[in-house]
């Protein structure tokens, strides 16, 4: 508690704040860009920060996170086009708000629950974290190595339809941080005589080009329908069309409180992300409602319960990254290097080394939530404009700042190079349905995975038998198999369904050729 007052002293100057107002802001419009988000962001604003004072640096990133996550529910309510995947849900009764002329209420509604589920689960992560952090510090190498493997499959096994697809795509996230000098015998690896190599691949200018760079390359061919989409929205004449009423409020702070619960534990479980979180507080909402037939016309409830979790995951995916060293989410992931380049290495040693800086953190972030509040309601009519900005012109823009990012990281072209190598991985990863967000964390864990199973077999004495000692690492290695296990059932069963729905209609193609040309269309399409 002492250091969090520090911290609100560091944080609470005008300078400070500015930056972190200024970071609201942007996410806020990155959020409701569609194709663009917080990851994206984030990692085009690292370099950007290199210049800035630590806690205004990290305040400026939080900030972006932050306001992405409450800005994506503009154009899902605006367009029907979430500006993040994990706002789909808003869209299914926040559009429908809009086109019935209540567009203001779905917005203000989308806010207060975006704020509510962000500041609960700040106020989780400051409690959570230093406790959890405590019995890390008993955890050794053996241990360490056992819970990385768990969370590479078990995000691998729930970020994708597939098992194998997600650990193919953790697989070469680890190859690739393999990349430079071999941590023991510091022998080149896979470096092809480039000096620009021998450090590894830089993750901001990866980052880059997997998330913002082959994102931009697919939103191009989106640009009739977005620019259509917003030509569609009408405005509500009465004053009950643009607020949220009394009785509005007393049917949705419950929905809040659960979507707030919800996207917490998820956020604090590697690999499941804001997506899950958001779709699984809409589907207990629906579920728990006296007329769930309701949903999808325009129930102010689903907006609430979509954006409390949506909101609520980014500050709690950050629980295990403080206390383990392990992103549990792509935000994660990409803040590890910010942290890193302004001198906090997450982790459970943070605390100790550096609990002045942790305590910024907590307080930039819970700023960011209270600064969100105030710039969402003042601006919603500004960043609804934002939104009928041309694709075309918002393109060229975000490449020119792509590019600029990857290069302030090394001042060097290569990374632009690099930035371009993987935007073309990034791009057949999306088609291809392979996990962008498993590699991107494989990558992340890759060298600490390395090095903690290179001193396991050291203090095991290359003997597996030796594990009895160790019944942590045992109990999640006995974790990983159950995972491992448990979603190839799940995916089995999935693909099995599929082929008995897929062997019903055939069926119906032997009456008559009027049933063959419905089939044939039905696979066709």
């Amino acid at each position: 508690m002492e250091n969090l007052i520090i911290g609100f002293q560091d944080v609470l100057n005008p300078a400070t704040l500015f930056w972190v107002a200024v970071g609201v802001t942007l996410g806020y419009v990155l959020g409701a860009l569609p194709g663009l988000g917080k990851a994206t962001g984030v990692a085009v604003a690292i370099p950007l920060t290199f210049y800035l004072e630590p806690v205004a640096a990290l305040g400026l990133l939080i900030g972006i996170a932050k306001g992405s996550a409450a800005g994506s529910a503009v154009s899902a309510i605006l367009l029907n086009t979430p500006g993040e995947p994990s706002s789909a849900p808003t869209a299914l009764d926040g559009y429908p708000l809009a086109r019935q002329g209540k567009a203001q209420k779905a917005l203000k509604m989308g806010l207060y629950a975006s704020v509510l589920g962000d500041f609960v689960s700040t106020l989780i992560l400051i409690g959570l974290a230093a406790p959890l952090a405590s019995y890390a510090l008993l955890i050794g190498p053996v241990e360490l190595c056992a819970i990385l493997l768990f969370s590479l499959t078990f995000v691998g096994g729930l970020s994708g339809g597939s098992l194998t697809k997600g650990l193919i795509a953790a697989a070469f996230g680890v190859f690739f941080a393999t990349i430079g000098l071999e941590p023991e015998t510091f022998i080149s690896r896979m470096t092809f005589g480039r000096l620009e190599l021998e450090d590894g691949l830089a993750l901001v200018p990866l980052a880059i080009g997997m998330l913002a760079v082959a994102e931009m390359v697919l939103q191009a061919g989106n640009m009739r329908t977005l620019d259509h989409e917003s030509a569609r929205i009408v405005q509500g004449a009465s004053r009950d069309d643009r607020v949220v009423t009394a009785a509005e409020w007393r049917r949705c702070l419950p929905v809040i409180a659960r979507g707030t619960l919800i996207g917490s534990v998820v956020g604090i479980l590697p690999g499941l992300g804001a997506s899950v979180g958001s779709f699984l507080s809409y589907g207990a909402t629906q579920r728990a409602s006296k007329t769930p037939e309701k949903y999808g016309t325009g129930m102010i409830e689903g907006v609430a319960a979509a954006e409390s979790a949506d909101n609520a995951v980014v500050p709690s995916s950050l629980v295990p990254l403080f206390a383990l060293g392990i992103p549990g989410s792509v935000i994660a992931a990409i803040l590890i290097a910010a942290f890193i380049l302004h001198g906090l290495t997450p982790g459970p040693l943070m605390f100790k080394q550096q609990p002045r800086l942790v305590a910024d953190v907590y307080a930039s972030m819970i700023c960011a939530s209270l600064i969100m509040l105030v710039i969402g309601y003042f601006g919603q009519r500004l960043f609804a404009m934002v939104i009928r900005v041309p694709l075309r012109l918002i393109i060229p823009g975000v490449l020119l700042l792509c590019s600029v990012g990857a290069y302030m990281e090394t001042s060097s072209v290569f990374s632009i190079y690099v930035m371009l190598f993987f935007a073309l991985i990034g791009f057949f990863a999306r088609k291809l349905d392979f996990s962008f967000v498993t590699f991107l964390i494989g990558f992340v864990i890759g060298p600490s995975l390395e090095l903690t199973f290179r001193q396991s077999i050291q203090i095991l004495d290359h003997k597996a038998a030796n594990l009895a000692g160790h019944p942590i690492a045992l109990l999640f290695i006995a974790l990983t198999l159950a995972t491992v296990w448990w979603t190839a059932r799940g995916n089995a069963r999935a693909a099995a369904a599929r082929r008995r729905s897929d062997l019903v209609l055939p069926g119906s193609a032997s009456r008559g050729p009027a049933s063959t040309e419905t089939t044939g269309n039905h696979k066709g399409g």
